[in-house]
């Protein structure tokens, strides 16, 4: 089989197609033809050995897969061969055949293998910030920071399911039309007007209900000064690689509350939860409440090219 091989933390450029031995599936594990991997930016930290977790060298970076069950191990119940299903694995992704627990696979319903490839962390980190975190209420307002990024337009379409009013944040007009699209009710463009002045204006002083927040750096202090009396900000990741210091008498203040999102450690903890999830999700798929978008597809061999989409927005 191909898979792609990091030998180095560093670029995504040193990485390196070859071919490697087919893997078998132990107890409880099942084997997947792989037809389709999804890329997220955690993927180059981890190559670049700056993720929170560092694999042992060699490896084959990856954490999100779909296609096909071939081969099942000992003991597996809730899978057989021939099986369309998505899941996670914790790296291995990009090559021809990965294995995994049974338990982190789900079938797959009415998408494809491209839209199910790039649906567990995205969608999965998504529903689990606005269900069980910020239990999101329905008629409530969410705002949406990094709106057209892979966690943004899966929490607009989700939110949007859920009965709320999607206020979509973005760097750019494109960007925005495009979250709009994707179901968005309002925009703020955060490069040319004042985030928190904005929110305010749209929200007719009221204040935002939920921020829904994977960008981290100077917005995050605007966006919580926008937060409505017992608003929930969700704390879901750093693209933009600055952490920031929030001023905590803001929470005391509107008598919010700062919440943690970390999903991949939650499933691990609550693998029936997370189960029911990704029922209720693809459920919603197939009712065709939203449809998972897919913006790029690329070839395994074109892995460059993948990557330094993610890298550049």
């Amino acid at each position: 089989m191909k898979a792609l091989v990091c030998s180095e933390f560093g670029s995504t450029q040193n990485l390196r197609l070859e071919d490697a031995e087919a893997p078998e599936p132990s107890a409880g594990q099942v084997l997947i033809d792989v037809h389709a991997a999804g890329v997220n930016f955690p993927d180059i930290l981890t190559v670049q050995g700056k993720y929170q977790f560092k694999p042992n060298l060699p490896f084959t970076p990856g954490t999100e897969v779909s296609g096909v069950v071939t081969k099942v191990g000992e003991g597996v119940t809730t899978r057989k061969v021939g099986d369309e299903v998505f899941g996670t694995v914790q790296t291995g992704a990009f090559a021809s055949e990965v294995v995994t627990s049974e338990y982190s696979t789900f079938l797959k319903g009415s998408m494809s293998f491209a839209q199910a490839a790039g649906f567990a962390i995205t969608y999965g980190t998504s529903y689990y910030a606005l269900k069980q975190r910020a239990e999101l209420k329905l008629g409530e307002s969410v705002l949406v920071l990094g709106a057209a990024g892979g966690v943004g337009i899966a929490c607009i379409q989700i939110a949007k399911s859920m009965g709320a009013k999607i206020i979509a944040a973005a760097s750019t007009e494109e960007k925005l039309d495009f979250a709009c699209e994707a179901g968005a009710d309002l925009r703020v463009n955060y490069s040319s007007e004042n985030l928190k002045e904005t929110v305010k204006e749209v929200t007719e002083g009221k204040g935002v209900d939920i921020i829904y927040d994977p960008v981290g750096g100077d917005l995050a202090e605007q966006a919580l000064r926008a937060v409505a009396w017992d608003g929930r900000f969700l704390v879901i990741g750093f693209a933009s690689g600055l952490i920031p210091r929030m001023p905590l008498n803001l929470a005391l203040l509107k008598g919010a509350s700062l919440v943690g999102v970390f999903w991949g450690s939650w499933a691990g903890r609550d693998p029936a939860g997370s189960k029911k999830n990704f029922r209720a999700l693809v459920e919603m798929v197939d009712q065709e409440k939203f449809s998972p978008l897919v913006t790029e597809v690329y070839p395994l061999n074109k892995f460059s090219d993948a990557f330094e989409c993610i890298s550049q927005r």
